[in-house]
């Protein structure tokens, strides 16, 4: 079964600090990019607003804003080569949807948060734009780096990092035990994915 991170909660909240900006702020400046999207995203997807709707929104963003189907395929590591071309999509579908509901729930507990970027450098894979979110109460800040890659000419979030841990490495991890457990049979994650998101409802599970 997948083990519950303690980076859950401060991985939601990053999670939260997405929104679409637009077909133009994504061909953008990479920092200008994340600075916008997650501002906007603090307007849109706190407590206040209501359930089907942030789940609907997440789900949105997640596809425009993010490189969906790469981090696919790095989660399910070595086992995309022996999944089949059935699998693998399956696989990529309910992905989306179970980090779309888990997330998108878990939003409703953060309000109060501020943003900001401060930093971001280009290297070979693309750019990385260093932020902060700030929380209220004099709280230390979360320190979040985004990994953004380029494609067709515009930036897709491959990675988020908080503290320097990866959300991309921890699902791969996670995953992975799921995959051991079911004797690397790619189908019994399928299954247990399937059954986490039946009815639009998703928990992550310890």
């Amino acid at each position: 079964m997948l083990r519950r991170s303690v980076l859950t909660a401060p991985l939601i909240a990053l999670a939260g600090m997405l929104a679409s900006a637009g077909p133009a702020a994504a061909a953008a400046d990479p920092a200008a990019m994340i600075s916008n999207l997650g501002s906007r995203a603090l307007e849109v997807l706190g407590k206040n607003t209501p359930p089907p709707q942030r789940v609907a929104r997440f789900r949105e963003l997640f596809r425009e804003d993010f490189d969906a189907p790469g981090i696919a395929r790095f989660v399910l590591g070595r086992y995309w080569n022996t999944a089949t071309e059935q699998q693998r999509a399956e696989f990529t579908k309910l992905f989306e949807e179970y980090i779309t509901v888990v997330w998108a729930t878990r939003l409703a507990q953060y309000s109060g948060e501020t943003f900001k970027v401060t930093g971001s450098r280009h290297d070979a894979d693309g750019a990385l734009v260093s932020s902060e979110i700030v929380r209220p109460g004099g709280a230390p800040p979360v320190k979040v780096d985004w990994r953004l890659t380029a494609r067709g000419g515009a930036y897709k979030i491959s990675d988020v990092s908080v503290d320097g841990i990866s959300m991309a490495v921890t699902e791969r991890s996670e995953f992975a035990s799921v995959l051991q457990h079911n004797g690397g049979q790619v189908q019994g994650l399928l299954t247990m994915l399937r059954e986490r998101t039946a009815g639009g409802t998703a928990q992550p599970t310890r």
